[in-house]
């Protein structure tokens, strides 16, 4: 286990490990916690009592948190014609066609935190699935990044838009903000979050759907949170 911190060992000093605490209470932990120099990220990590490796118990989506992420994500285009130019006006970081194929092929080049792409482009970036694919950065309808509406999907993802997954141990690990955000920005975040993950339960899943839910920062301690109280 790597050695940790005095800083470290203090912020877990602060959090009862034994208790679920209502979401003004973590939040309040998570910013006294974060301790670092730099402006540390906000995360949940949300255990469902589903199988994703079944395909009806999937939960997968996307939301646009009313207070942003606190990072401006760097959005890649596949686009050509008259929704190129949309793409670009929109505020895309990199718009193109084969070229950016063979760029990320090529060079290795991940300079870019989500893609987008227009239907009629998946035949181009399917070459592209087994570089894309691991890193989570491949276009799906259901996270609205395949779409004709470039404009919408650009705009949202610049707004603050987070996807969720589950990976596969049934977990979905989501940033919903930086420590310096204010206590009621974090909470409103967390529960437009929590609303959606909660709306995407599978018709299937069966006993309780929500198993555990963990708020962190960066280099923070876990802090449990109260699940029955998590919307109030």
């Amino acid at each position: 286990m790597p050695k940790r911190g005095k800083k470290y060992i203090e912020a877990v000093k602060l959090v009862n490990k034994d208790s679920a605490y209502a979401l003004k209470d973590a939040v309040e932990l998570v910013k006294k916690t974060a301790t670092a120099k730099f402006d540390e990220t906000v995360e949940m990590h949300i255990k469902l009592g589903v199988d994703s490796r079944h395909a009806d118990q999937q939960v997968r989506g996307a939301i646009v948190l009313p207070h942003g992420t606190g990072k401006t994500s760097k959005v890649l285009v596949f686009a050509k014609g008259e929704k190129a130019t949309e793409a670009e006006n929109a505020g895309a970081d990199y718009v193109g066609s084969d070229d950016l194929v063979a760029k990320i092929q090529g060079e290795n080049w991940f300079d870019f935190d989500v893609v987008v792409a227009t239907p009629d482009m998946m035949g181009v970036v399917g070459r592209l699935g087994r570089v894309l694919g691991p890193k989570g950065l491949m276009p799906n309808p259901k996270s609205g990044t395949v779409t004709f509406d470039v404009e919408k999907a650009v705009k949202e993802i610049k707004a603050g838009k987070v996807e969720y997954r589950l990976d596969k141990n049934n977990i979905i690990h989501v940033p919903v903000g930086k420590a310096s955000f204010g206590e009621d920005h974090l909470e409103e975040n967390i529960k437009t979050l929590m609303d959606a993950i909660i709306k995407a339960k599978p018709a299937s899943a069966k006993g309780q759907y929500l198993k555990s839910i963990t708020l962190t920062s960066t280099m923070g301690p876990g802090i449990r949170l109260n699940a029955s109280k998590i919307t109030e």
